[in-house]
């Protein structure tokens, strides 16, 4: 099984500079060891059951909550039978598509 997860957690009512607690966010995720990457506006978790990636992504968006009145978190989910390694091969698969 494989699932990947893409999120973003964004305080709100704590003012404009919302990157240090967005920090506090993807210091979760890390310290999780699974595979991730964060960009300008998602952090994707891949792991191999639901509970282990969701666990991560609720653990990530309760540090952003302790610390702030109200929160916003979008969630995409891709979730199918298969091995993991996807979070690369996903990103492989369309540059090799572009090197053509």
């Amino acid at each position: 099984m494989s699932v990947l997860v893409a999120f973003s957690v964004t305080p709100l009512g704590v003012g404009e500079d919302v990157g240090a607690l967005v920090a506090e966010a993807v210091r979760v995720v890390r310290a999780s060891g699974l595979p991730n990457r964060t960009e300008a506006m998602f952090t994707t978790v891949e792991g191999e059951t639901w509970e282990e990636v969701m666990g991560v992504v609720q653990a990530a968006v309760a540090v952003v909550q302790a610390r702030s009145p109200r929160t916003s978190t979008v969630i995409k989910v891709d979730w199918r039978d298969g091995p993991v390694g996807r979070l690369d091969a996903k990103v492989a698969s369309v540059e090799r598509h572009l090197a053509e």
